[in-house]
């Protein structure tokens, strides 16, 4: 460890990544804020969501790949690590950058909401700060609490947020906008939520 290291709370993030490489593969973890965080396991209609929006954007743009598990280095300074459940990016854009890669390229985050206690706290407040300071351009938020996917676009990294929200019901087509340039028929994901 260097002398260097950049600080989160009290833990170093190079602490935390070896931490996380360590942990069984049925465990995903997560730094944000300065805490450890644990991700839910996903159920089957989590799951379902996100193949199909992987196949959406496989066939709207197919120059582009939606990463699933692919970590991230979010938040102030890049010290948080977070594995969205999608990262949209050019075709080949993470090979060779390991399991904790730069955002910069990055054009979207995905985030599709569990049914557990820390939702509302992760993806709905820190994961769009963290990724809104890492300058990513849209982060889309498929939130089966509310039936509704949110389009958070026009990041400003100094002040960590997004400055542009739109909310839609499941059914509307959803436009999400430049880089990504695609729209959503949302109509399927009322047979996913509870």
């Amino acid at each position: 460890m260097t002398a260097r290291a950049e600080r989160t709370s009290h833990m170093l993030v190079e602490d935390f990544e070896q931490i996380a490489s360590a942990a069984p593969k049925t465990v995903t973890l997560e730094f944000i804020n300065g805490r450890i965080e644990e991700k839910c396991a996903a159920d089957g209609d989590h799951e379902t969501i996100v193949m199909w929006l992987l196949r959406q954007c496989m066939q709207a743009r197919p120059e582009f790949d939606l990463h699933t598990g692919q970590g991230l280095k979010v938040g102030a300074y890049r010290n948080g690590r977070a594995r969205p459940d999608g990262s949209l990016a050019p075709v080949a854009h993470f090979a060779g950058q390991g399991d904790w890669a730069e955002p910069d390229g990055v054009l979207m985050t995905v985030e599709v909401t569990s049914y557990d206690r820390d939702t509302d706290r992760r993806d709905r407040n820190e994961k769009p700060a963290a990724y809104a300071a890492a300058g990513i351009p849209v982060y889309l938020l498929i939130d089966r609490d509310a039936c509704a996917v949110v389009v958070h676009t026009n990041p400003h990294p100094e002040r960590g947020c997004y400055l542009d929200i739109h909310k839609a019901p499941f059914g509307e087509q959803v436009a999400i906008p430049d880089p990504v340039g695609i729209t959503l028929d949302t109509e399927v994901l009322k047979n996913y939520v509870r």
